[in-house]
């Protein structure tokens, strides 16, 4: 990772917005940004270099891990620190204000009010657009690659799906063996909470495995690992007992819809054209109406990352940017289907990263 690069890139785009620091303390960000894996951290960016402070519990992992930054140990939390060092550093005239950036979303008001409070009265402090966000939208050569291999961990889960979905077993104890497994094949974690949802469940879109028995009808298996800190998510649907024409015909309409919004993800494309595939397709069969969430998102440190693949959104699809396919179809109190991939934009079209195992299974 050249995290030199990225700090630049952001010192660059921030000062271009106005502000002469960046104060970063959403964590995710913080490791794109320098590297630190741990659990308190904030790293701040100024003309002068960028700064990481952290607690003693993490002295000696921010000193092998932190990249291209200075690192400093304090004795309060790390947002503390960082505001105290702000407010020791000789500054311009006091007639001169100072503009700090703060991420808005990932502060408490409790915090900024802390914040605000130690630092110097020529130091002002506004919310910063999420430059940090838009700069991972695009991954590099070395992010896709670790996202691939976490794809390919996440994807091999679902023979195990197979193996444990059967008539009476809950769906916590299929859910849990999937996630026995992803443990075993060397994942951090998971990426969120296994989806399980069977029968009539299986029409609520984020149906979080239950000790509800699985019964006869369709499972909507949703699941992915984190994998050297980055992330997978995928979606199968599979159908237990005998399967009826219905069955396979909804089943056959979501995987059409699905195929056709992948056709659609190409650089140049906006994110809400992909969308809009999908629905045409949905369409044409009268359930687009039970098609109630959006078509995809972005993915990488989180399981949820700009841009939003949804109705109207102008996004524009650019190289490097790595993004969910996901339509689903739900009848409440009947069932639901839902059929995901992952997928990476390339110069001329995209690359699905998932194996392309969708036929229609019945167990």
């Amino acid at each position: 990772m050249n995290y030199s690069v990225r700090l630049q890139t952001l010192q660059n785009e921030s000062l271009r917005s106005g502000f002469d620091a960046l104060l970063i303390n959403h964590l995710p960000n913080v490791r794109y940004l320098c590297g630190f894996t741990g659990s308190s951290g904030v790293l701040l960016l100024a003309a002068s270099g960028s700064v990481f402070f952290t607690d003693g519990r993490y002295k000696e992992q921010a000193r092998e891990e932190v990249k291209d930054a200075k690192v400093v140990i304090g004795h309060r939390s790390a947002l503390a620190s960082a505001a105290e060092w702000l407010g020791k550093r000789p500054n311009r005239p006091s007639s001169k204000s100072l503009k700090l950036g703060i991420e808005g979303e990932h502060l408490t008001v409790a915090e900024q009010r802390r914040l605000v409070s130690t630092l110097p009265k020529n130091m002002i402090v506004r919310e910063a657009p999420p430059l940090t966000e838009r700069a991972r939208m695009i991954k590099d050569a070395d992010e896709i690659s670790l996202i691939r291999d976490a794809v390919n961990v996440g994807a091999g889960l679902l023979d195990y799906a197979i193996e444990s979905i059967q008539l009476g077993k809950t769906e916590i104890e299929a859910a849990a063996r999937m996630e026995f497994a992803a443990r075993e094949a060397g994942a951090d974690g998971m990426s969120f909470e296994t989806i399980i949802a069977s029968g009539a469940r299986s029409a609520l879109p984020h149906g979080q495995a239950s000790n509800v028995p699985i019964g006869q009808g369709f499972v909507v298996c949703d699941f992915g690992v984190i994998l050297h800190g980055y992330c997978s998510d995928r979606t199968r649907t599979v159908y237990v007992g005998s399967a009826t024409k219905d069955a396979r015909q909804i089943y056959s309409a979501v995987l059409e819809a699905q195929l056709a919004a992948i056709d659609a993800v190409r650089p140049g494309a906006s994110v809400g054209s992909v969308d809009q595939a999908a629905r045409k397709v949905l369409r044409k069969s009268s359930l687009a109406k039970y098609f109630t969430h959006s078509t995809g998102h972005g993915v990488g440190l989180e399981i949820h990352e700009a841009p939003r693949v949804a109705k109207g959104q102008p996004e524009i699809l650019q190289p490097g940017m790595v993004i969910t396919v996901e339509p689903g179809v739900y009848l409440p109190g009947k069932w639901g289907v839902r059929i995901e991939d992952m997928v990476v934009v390339t110069e001329h079209g995209c690359e699905v990263l998932d194996p392309t195992r969708k036929e229609f299974i019945v167990i």
